[in-house]
């Protein structure tokens, strides 16, 4: 009696979020699951069911796989700069660096600040504010067109997507190598260990989960970008700037393509998961090592 008195107990209180979830995750994914076999406009009353044919026609269009490839090389380029930018700031502002606390407040406040915001305020700077410098200067890095060729565009939105996001992976990192244990720093000091092989060696081991949680945070966000890329080339030079998140928006609001639009959804889901459950793997065997 006294078990299944615990089991309606539990069941009670698990109602509430087993219903949440429902209607919130599965209900709403099983319908796009239907949706991205239709045809549908999103407006209309009538649903047409076309079967596989919205992911046979996203499989073999050049525009979906540039959508992947800029997104792909963006995420990898931010990842890559942003951790190891934030992890070296964090190193240079816990060795009693002066004027510490002003540095972290300044790299954080990029963070605080919306991507349609910062993408606005960047736009500005590379169509007025670095072709000024270039002409007063006469240096050639500030008087390229930055948003108007696919390259210079790509390296605009990298710039800026590093510039918003290196100061959380800072304060993370902070707060990660302030709690390595000073006396292990010490006795590798007193054995003959360099700076950089304490470094390597004895701090980022003692970091590990927190680079796996900005590795994560850094690879979904970048993957998922919409609002800084949109404001600030909206997705040209030609298209060559179009996310993946972009194009999905495209083709449902602008399109009226919503069963595309929501194949589309549907693969970038599972690209993300495939990507971030592969990081997430990787990242945890090595805290095991």
């Amino acid at each position: 009696m006294n078990k299944r008195l615990y089991i309606l107990d539990s069941a009670i209180f698990l109602l509430p979020t087993i219903l949440v979830l429902t209607f919130i995750v599965a209900v709403p994914f099983m319908i796009s699951l239907y949706l991205s076999l239709t045809s549908w406009n999103g407006i209309s009353s009538t649903i047409p069911f076309v079967g596989f044919d919205n992911f046979v026609q996203l499989l073999t269009t050049q525009r979906f796989f540039s959508a992947i490839w800029f997104t792909l090389r963006t995420t990898i380029a931010v990842v890559l700069i942003v951790n190891v930018g934030g992890t070296l700031l964090a190193e240079m502002l816990t060795r009693g660096l002066r004027l510490s606390k002003f540095f972290r407040a300044g790299y954080y406040i990029p963070n605080t600040m919306g991507g349609i915001v910062i993408g606005f305020i960047w736009r500005f700077i590379f169509v007025q504010g670095f072709p000024a410098i270039g002409n007063a200067t006469g240096i050639s890095f500030f008087s390229q067109q930055w948003l108007g060729t696919e390259a210079t565009a790509f390296w605009a939105i990298v710039i800026v997507s590093s510039w918003q996001s290196i100061g959380f992976v800072m304060l993370v990192m902070i707060a990660a190598l302030s709690g390595v244990p000073k006396d292990t720093i010490e006795a590798a000091s007193i054995d003959g260990a360099s700076y950089w092989r304490i470094f390597l060696q004895i701090k980022l081991p003692h970091c590990m989960p927190y680079i796996a949680t900005c590795l994560f945070w850094t690879t979904s966000l970048t993957f998922k970008m919409f609002d800084l890329n949109m404001s600030l080339t909206a997705g040209g030079p030609f298209g060559s700037t179009t996310s993946i998140s972009q194009l999905i928006y495209q083709d449902a609001f602008f399109n009226s393509r919503y069963g595309l639009a929501t194949a589309e959804g549907l693969l970038f889901f599972l690209m993300l998961f495939i990507i971030t459950s592969l990081q997430t793997y990787f990242m945890r065997r090595r805290e095991t090592v």
